[in-house]
This record gives structure tokens, sequence and C-alpha cells, in this order.
């Protein structure tokens, strides 16, 4: 019995056996099982590759081969993309939100292995970015599949991409809430009584498993320094404005970065200024190294200056304990360089990693500026705000004020501080509102018109695609054509619009028959008349690239009810008429509506 005659067995006996929520939830449990498995598999991989390039470096001086490894990294990271993966696996987050939007929710299979295989070598070898994003795409990329593989509709197959991505989060940070608080906050599957069990399965079935095999502890231990005090509001709230500052900086720089990479059309040029600009970096500041977790771990738990200082070892700056927060912020200010580079020279990672990353030295350089210079005459804990600063930085960047608390209250076991999580990341979102309308993820998207929101009719629009509503002509009309052949395509045709192009195919004008229609009747004048001197110039014409957005905009603004589409060389595509626009714009409010 080969694959194709199991699956349809197993499929009749669903539908006999198991309504459609019923199979959700077994789907999602299998999807947070896998994603939970992935997300693990990579963690071995970074740290065995890690422990092997890095185990004999010397603590006390600079080591050169990080001038080495992160090249060699990026190179073979390259290599595989190119010859083995041939696609672009680049900014897991991003492609998961087109593959919603315009793509029914289909990710290619490839992409349930690929990612893992690619950020392993890259962060391996020290690329400065996170495995998170890649898992993500992986996730959803194993909800996808197999939703298409038990033939599943659209909205199931966005569901279960959504449950993926939700048991990636989960397992791979141990934050079972944060991944269902992703989900809604970042791809924007709004929660629905359907749609809330199959995620809170898939993040619970993926973080058990995860805590069954690494343990319960969270992902980065942290101690409680002081407890929270309302005299310290102020600082929380600065704070806030503080990462919603460098949050901005952090995405302007990184979307300017990477239009420079796009312009290098050489792979092996973009290969040498990436990896050039990552080793040289990496040398002079080794916490850029790969996740930069280990930095993490010590502003969280360091117990004074003695402990600081050690996040300059196997540094130039070793042993020049005065330089301490001038190298913190130098740091902040090249982080977002690395991340690029590795990303832009032709390495895989994500941005989750270098958020946190740059969160908690951001927290904790604000914390130890404000002792410094003893502000309000109040002390803060280092610790407390290393740890809020990486929520700062998670709810800037990604747009997403929920998910930064959550996340970092699961990553870090920070319950206590619940209040001062939720000041600095309702500060922090409002600060990089004020300058970006999008997140990091989003914002290339939403330029696009491809991006999916919580706005139910606008997301309606985007889901629509030009495809859909396009009505295509076999026939056309030429200006020197006469009546007697405009009479001749009426006649067999319901349409009440008719193309009218020159010899290129271009679209020249068209020919309505209620204008014409005082004539057509009249044989007598067939010969009298040309298609030049019935056609006049549509009031508007469409771009085949246009989102759906336009095209509404387009029609209201004309008064139109049948606009014609061209192409970039105005060669005729097709007609969309308003009614048609409408009947699909309906159908699909009922799908997307259906609970």
């Amino acid at each position: 019995m080969n694959i194709r005659n199991l699956l349809a067995i197993v499929l009749k006996w669903r539908r006999a056996h198991l309504s459609a929520n019923q199979f959700i939830l077994i789907i999602s449990f299998l999807v947070g099982i896998f994603t939970a498995l992935a997300g693990l598999l990579l963690k071995w991989l970074i740290g065995q590759i890690e422990h092997f390039l890095t185990q004999e470096f010397n603590v006390t001086g600079a080591n050169w081969l990080y001038l080495v490894y992160p090249v060699v990294g990026i190179f073979l990271t390259m290599l595989f993309i190119h010859y083995v993966v041939r696609d672009d696996i680049g900014h897991g987050v991003t492609k998961i939100l087109f593959a919603i939007a315009r793509k029914q929710s289909k990710i290619k299979l490839h992409n349930t292995w690929t990612s893992i295989a690619a950020s392993a070598i890259t962060i391996g070898f020290g690329g400065s970015v996170g495995a998170e994003a890649p898992i993500v795409l992986t996730g959803s990329a194993i909800g996808s599949n197999l939703g298409r593989l038990f033939c599943l509709s659209g909205k199931q197959m966005m569901l279960l991409v959504g449950c993926g991505a939700a048991g990636a989060v989960a397992g791979i940070f141990k934050a079972p809430i944060a991944g269902l608080v992703f989900v809604l906050e970042v791809l924007m599957i709004d929660l629905t009584m359907s749609s809330l069990l199959p995620l809170l399965v898939s993040s619970v079935t993926a973080a058990g498993l995860t805590f069954a095999v690494s343990g319960i502890s969270p992902v980065f231990e942290f101690h409680l320094q002081d407890p929270f005090q309302v005299t310290r509001i102020p600082a929380y709230m600065l704070l806030g404005i503080a990462c919603g500052l460098v949050a901005l900086y952090f995405t302007r720089t990184m979307n300017w970065l990477e239009g420079i990479f796009r312009h290098i059309k050489s792979a092996y040029t973009r290969l040498a200024v990436g990896g050039i600009m990552l080793s040289l970096l990496i040398y002079l500041f080794p916490p850029l190294y790969g996740e930069g977790y280990d930095l993490i771990h010590l502003l969280l738990n360091g117990n004074g200056q003695s402990d600081w200082i050690t996040a300059m070892n196997s540094s130039l700056f070793y042993g020049h304990a005065h330089l301490l927060l001038l190298y913190l912020v130098l740091i902040i200010m090249f982080k977002v360089f690395a991340s690029t580079a590795t990303n832009g020279g032709g390495g895989c990672g994500g941005i989750f990693a270098p958020s946190l990353f740059l969160g908690c030295v951001a927290g904790f350089v604000f914390s130890r500026l404000w002792n410094i210079y003893d502000v309000l005459g109040l002390s803060v804990p280092e610790r407390n705000f290393a740890m809020l600063g990486m929520c700062g930085l998670m709810s800037g960047v990604m747009h997403a004020p929920l998910t930064g608390v959550f996340l970092i209250a699961e990553l870090t076991g920070g319950y206590q501080l619940f209040m001062p999580l939720m000041i600095v990341a309702v500060f922090a979102y409002l600060t990089i509102k004020m300058f970006e309308p999008h997140s990091i993820y989003a914002m290339r998207l939403a330029q696009r018109g491809d991006l999916l929101t919580h706005h139910t009719d606008r997301s309606i629009l985007t889901l629509m695609s030009m495809d859909s509503v396009i009505q295509h002509y076999d026939q056309v009309l030429f200006p020197d054509m006469t009546l007697a052949d405009v009479a001749s395509q009426a006649a067999g045709s319901k349409n009440l619009v008719f193309p009218v192009v020159n010899r290129q195919m271009q679209l020249v004008g068209a020919v309505y028959l209620d204008d014409i229609r005082h004539l057509i009747f009249r044989t007598e004048l067939y010969r009298e008349f040309r298609v030049s001197q019935l056609m006049k110039e549509p009031e508007a014409r469409l771009s085949v690239n246009d989102s759906m957005d336009v095209v509404v905009r387009m029609f209201d603004r004309t008064r139109a009810w049948t606009l014609p589409v061209v192409n970039a060389d105005d060669v005729f595509i097709g007609f969309i008429r308003k009614s048609h626009v409408l009947a699909v714009y309906r159908q699909m409010m009922a799908d997307y509506s259906t609970d």
C-alpha cells in the first residue's frame, strides 16, 4: 500500500468519525510535538558547533580566530542555500506573514528543515543573529504542510501556520503564553473560540515536551534584586522611552543596511563585505558572537563590578574595567551592524535574540547611568532593569507589547515584576509607534499592500488576489475594425465593454456597449463607423501589480463599474468588474467570519 492510498484511507476514516474541529486539535498536537523537536535539535546543533570552535579560547586577550569563524560560517551557509536549498530562506517571520496574506498559507516543504541547517551553521560559527525566527518559520512550515497533506481549507491552513509559530516560540523559549500571544500580535491571526484551543494545544505541547527534555528551569536564570516599588515608576517610564528609541535606531539602521546589501548583486561581494564587517566587530566585541546569551546571563545575575567586567573577556578591552560602560554602549551601537552583516552577507538568522540581547544591555546601561548620576536621588537595581530592557526592546522592535511582557516573564521567571514589565512595554511601544507605524517584520509588506491586519475589511482585501477578480478576454478589438466587427463580438458575448488594443496588444481604449446601443442594430451603418470612432479612454487603468485596496479606492474615486488591467508595458491583461469584486469580497467575508 503506497502513501497516497494510506492517506485516502485516513481521510475517509476522519470524515466518518471526527469533526473538523476535533481533527484540527489532533493536527495541532502533532504540530506542537514536531516544532518542539525541531527547536531542541537546532539549539543542540548550535551549542555543539559553538563549543567545538571556541572551547580553547583565551579569556585574557583577543582571539584571532574571531576573524575567521564568522566568514567561514556565512560562506558555508551561502553554499548550502545556493546549491542545496536553491531558494531564499531569510526573513522567516516576514515570509510567514506573506504566505498568510498572498499564498493561501502555503509554505514550501523544504522550509521544515532547511532553516534549521542554515541557521545552525550561521550561528554556531558566530553569526550575530538568533535561532528563533528560523525555528518559527520551521514550525509554520510544519503546520502548513500538514494542512496540505490532509487537504484542509485555507482558513484551517492559516490556523495551522499559527499553531506552528506558537509551538516554535513556546518550545524554544519555554514560554507557552508568549507563543499564543506572539501569533495574535505579530502574525495577526484573530482570536476566536475555534482558533484558541488549537493554538493553546500546540503551545502547551511544545513547551511541555521541551520541559520534559531540558528541565523546567527558565531559559535565563534570574534572581530578583528588589521588588516592585511605586517610587521607581518614573524610572520604568523613562526606560521604556529609551528602549523605544533604541528599537527605532535598530529598525531604521537595519533597513538602511539591508538596502545597501540588496544593491550588491554579486553573492561573493556580499559575503566579503558582510563577513569582514562581522568578523571585525566580533574580534573587537566578542559578546556579539552568536546569540549573545552568555552576556545576558551575566547581566541578569552579576553581583557587581567584579562580575560585570568579565563581559570584556577575550577582547582588546580586557583589563580596562573603567571602560565597561563605553564597551557596552559601543555594543548597543554595533549590534545592528553585526546582525545585518550576518544575514546580508549570506547567513541565516532572525532578530529575536538580537532584540533580547540589545534590550538587556540597554537596560543595564540605563540603570548604571541612572545610579552614577543619582537621578531623582533614587537608585535602581541593575539586574532588574537589564531584564526589563529585554521586554522594552522586544515590544518596540516587534510592535508587540504583550509578547514582550509574557515572553520576558516566562523566559526569566520574573513574574514579580509584572507591573514594571507592562509599564516598560507600553512606553517602548508608544515611543516607536510615533515614528514607525509597522514592525520590522511587517513594514515591507505594508508598503506593498501585502500585510494582513486585525482590521477585518483590510484583511479581506489583502487575502483577495488580482487573479481572482480579473476577467480575461479571448477576443479584442483593433482601431481599424468596423462596427460590424463590434456587433459580431457582442452577439456572442455577455460583456458590456470590449478592449481596444494596437498590434503590440497595448490598450488604447475601450468600447462600451451602452454607448453604441443606438447604432449596433442599424446594419446599414456597419461599414460607416470604425472602432477608433466608437472607443473612448477608460476612467482609469489598473496595474496588474496593484493591491486590492488600490483597486477598491480606484472604483470609489472614478465611480466606474468596469476598469481595465494592464502590465508595466501597458499590455492589456483583462477587465475587473466592480460587481465581481463585491461578490468575491462577500464570499471571503463569509468564509473568514465563520467560527
